[in-house]
């Protein structure tokens, strides 16, 4: 974004009254003799004709339309004119080309277009001149400048937001696809053993601060995570079929010879069968994650702390482990 709001002059008040309010800055309209300015400027800055056509056409790359027709064999000062006058007549559609312009122009120090004349002290001289007058109008209106930079930041600031959604994104796609992979392997011990950390990785996608299989003195735990200021142990399967009632009776007493605020997260992705889900539907000391809600989180149709979240809930109030995404999306 160029300098849009710098530069600019109210003429709804007396003529010639200055404006930095940062509510008016983008209704303010640049003043006509900044335009002079920016004009005298752009003919005094280069000696050679040629040099300055170079220097206008490089700063409107973007914009060929505003050359069309202007003749740049002619004077200096008569095609600087004429650029400026189409500035000024769309200044709507070139505002921010134009007052970049003026800001760069104003800042210049050195003159090397000019080192090649004749009469090079003369013409840097006037050159000076032409640039301090121009940057007189900058000057004026710091404020206005400051409040574009504070916007630019702000833009910035979005942008770098809307990247880190896109790379969350990308991550998201990429662990659907290692899910699809693993459903596909003709080994499905290696599955097997791909699925945890699979799924560390999708928890750590979601800030749920996974931790890998461990080994305690009489079992073996697949993984844990943090959500909620709640802690859970894991336990992860890929059967060919769905788990029995004997998994979940394993699995309850694990949770339970934690301590009382232990919880538990069951994930099999081939689900769970109607006894297993009949006998820990009124009682339950843990939450259930099939393949049906693994693939809804992965295609971003609903983000896995949201559905864990409403897993627990549904759990707390009716004592079922079962809560499928479908449900949470309804």
């Amino acid at each position: 974004m160029g300098a849009a709001t710098a530069l600019a002059h109210n003429w709804g008040g007396r003529a010639g009254q200055l404006t930095t309010s940062r509510s008016s800055a983008r209704s303010q309209r640049i003043h006509p003799a900044a335009y002079g300015a920016l004009s005298h400027a752009l003919a005094a800055i280069y000696w050679y004709k040629r040099d300055l056509a170079t220097f206008i056409r490089r700063r409107v790359i973007d914009y060929p339309e505003l050359l069309v027709g202007i003749d740049f064999d002619d004077y200096k000062a008569r095609f600087a004119d004429e650029f400026v006058d189409r500035l000024m007549e769309h200044e709507e559609e070139y505002r921010d080309l134009t007052l970049d312009l003026m800001l760069e122009v104003s800042q210049l120090e050195e003159f090397p277009g000019l080192r090649r004349a004749q009469d090079t002290l003369k013409l840097t001289a006037l050159a000076r001149d032409a640039v301090a007058a121009l940057k007189r109008w900058t000057k004026e209106h710091q404020g206005i400048i400051q409040e574009r930079e504070d916007l630019e930041d702000e833009l910035a600031a979005r942008r770098a937001a809307i990247q880190e959604q896109r790379g969350f994104a990308g991550k998201l796609e990429g662990l659907k696809d290692q899910f699809l992979e693993l459903g596909q392997m003709a080994d499905r011990q290696k599955a097997g053993r791909l699925f945890e950390p699979f799924l560390a990785g999708l928890f750590a996608l979601f800030d749920l601060d996974p931790r890998l299989s461990y080994v305690l003195e009489s079992e073996q735990i697949d993984g844990a995570l943090t959500f909620d200021t709640d802690d859970y142990i894991v336990e992860a399967k890929w059967y060919k079929g769905a788990v029995e009632v004997e998994d979940f009776d394993k699995f309850d007493a694990k949770v339970r010879r934690k301590g009382k605020n232990a919880l538990g997260l069951f994930v099999s992705v081939n689900g769970f069968s109607a006894g297993a889900l009949r006998e820990y539907g009124k009682r339950t000391s843990f939450i259930t994650l099939d393949g049906g809600d693994l693939y809804c989180v992965l295609e971003g149709r609903i983000a896995l702390d949201d559905l864990l979240g409403q897993k627990k809930r549904h759990a707390n109030q009716t004592g079922s482990c079962y809560f499928p995404a479908q449900l949470a999306l309804s």
